[in-house]
């Protein structure tokens, strides 16, 4: 049956024309890079989607011819801080081209970098709304870091040189302090970091190790790379942990959604060390104040007991000396009546002592007879004799 029809090609051409005259001029488009490849030649060809809330609903070739490359990618990566990559939003400028061999191209001449940048920012505004409604911005807050840390969970690359800085500042502190420190591996940056760092959360709570506080370090990059650590899962993993997490991701300009919901941030992680380590000098000085505010007190009432003690001793020897001087004196006085009873002191005085033959001291006449033998003392002698006579 004769029908009317067209060969392909005319219909290709057809179409090409058709395209030609509708985007004659250049046109800003925005999409999300879907993939891209560079082979030898130099080119780069991308694959640019539009994704709804449920399935992509466009798709899209692309390609940046080599010498375009050569002039808009050192600017891209410039300002964005990383190179163009699958998953990135972009607002290109294109010239929309159609070949009756390829189809549908659109030929890029420009990337405005700033439209990444402020996609990504968009984002991020996005996911601290919904953190926030959902509580988890202060949680963290909630919990307490132990008086003196020690045992530490890191969770960060071990090729990173910032894992190896804060080592070595922690562990080189010119104070001696030590510190215990297990090293969970993760991807610190792309696509990979997110899922990477929830998995090494879950981990450390799982390990039933009760440390004192998850570590979360990646030290540095350009705000391209550190753009996952905006990421919603990870924050709120993060904010779930029932562990303080100290994070210490980037330079002084950078702050991420993972440092607002921390337990606390710093920002990079040889500021991180330092902080463990002034945790400890602040106790160690508060213990040497200490120590030599007890080394004063002790010292001053040692100082008062001396005193009081040299004054009890003084009161002491006073009290001896009175006693001693006392009994000085009584001792004088009964020396002085023995010294007067003393018989051979009455004697001295015109007495004498008159004893029997038997030496034993005669007190009375009685008993006496006429021819017993006496012997009479006086002072200076002994006179022996007999009775002759007796009277009353």
């Amino acid at each position: 049956m004769d029908r009317d029809c067209l060969d392909l090609y005319t219909l290709m051409s057809a179409l090409s024309q058709g395209v030609s005259e509708m985007f004659p001029r250049r046109l800003w488009v925005k999409a999300e890079v879907g993939q891209i490849s560079m082979p030898a030649t130099g080119h780069c060809y991308l694959e640019l989607v539009q994704n709804s809330s449920k399935n992509t609903v466009a798709k899209a070739r692309a390609v940046i011819w080599r010498t375009k490359y050569a002039l808009i990618m050192p600017f891209f990566e410039a300002v964005t801080g990383s190179a163009l990559k699958a998953g990135m939003q972009v607002l290109l400028r294109v010239q929309v081209t159609f070949s009756e061999m390829y189809g549908a191209t659109l030929v890029v001449d420009q990337i405005d970098p700033e439209y990444t940048i402020g996609q990504k920012e968009l984002e991020r505004i996005q996911t601290i709304k919904r953190l926030t409604e959902e509580g988890l911005i202060e949680k963290q807050k909630d919990l307490a870091l132990e008086r003196l840390p020690y045992h530490f969970a890191v969770i960060s690359s071990e090729t990173a040189a910032g894992y190896g800085d804060f080592i070595r500042h922690l562990t080189e502190n010119p104070y001696g302090f030590v510190f215990k420190t297990d090293l969970y591996n993760a991807a610190m940056q792309g696509d990979d970091c997110p899922p990477s760092v929830v998995s090494a959360i879950n981990a450390v709570v799982a390990s039933g190790i009760q440390y004192d506080a998850v570590l979360l370090l990646r030290g540095g990059g350009s705000e391209m790379d550190l753009c996952c650590f905006d990421d919603y899962k990870m924050a709120s993993a993060i904010a779930n942990c029932p562990l303080p997490v100290l994070t210490a991701i980037g330079h002084d300009r950078d702050f991420h959604v993972a440092d607002m919901v921390a337990f606390e941030s710093v920002k990079t992680p040889t500021a991180l060390a330092d902080f463990f380590v002034s945790i400890y000098k602040a106790e160690d000085d508060m213990l040497l104040a200490l120590d030599r505010r007890i080394s004063g007190a002790l010292s001053g009432r040692i100082s008062s007991m001396e005193g009081k003690l040299e004054s009890v001793i003084q009161r002491i020897m006073n009290v001896c000396f009175l006693k001693i001087e006392k009994a000085s004196g009584s001792i004088s006085l009964l020396e002085s009546r023995i010294k007067s009873a003393d018989p051979r002191e009455i004697i001295r005085r015109g007495y004498t002592l008159a004893t029997d033959s038997s030496g034993v001291v005669l007190k009375s006449a009685e008993g006496i007879e006429v021819g017993d033998s006496l012997s009479v003392r006086f002072f200076d002698g002994v006179v022996d004799c007999n009775v002759k006579l007796k009277r009353k």
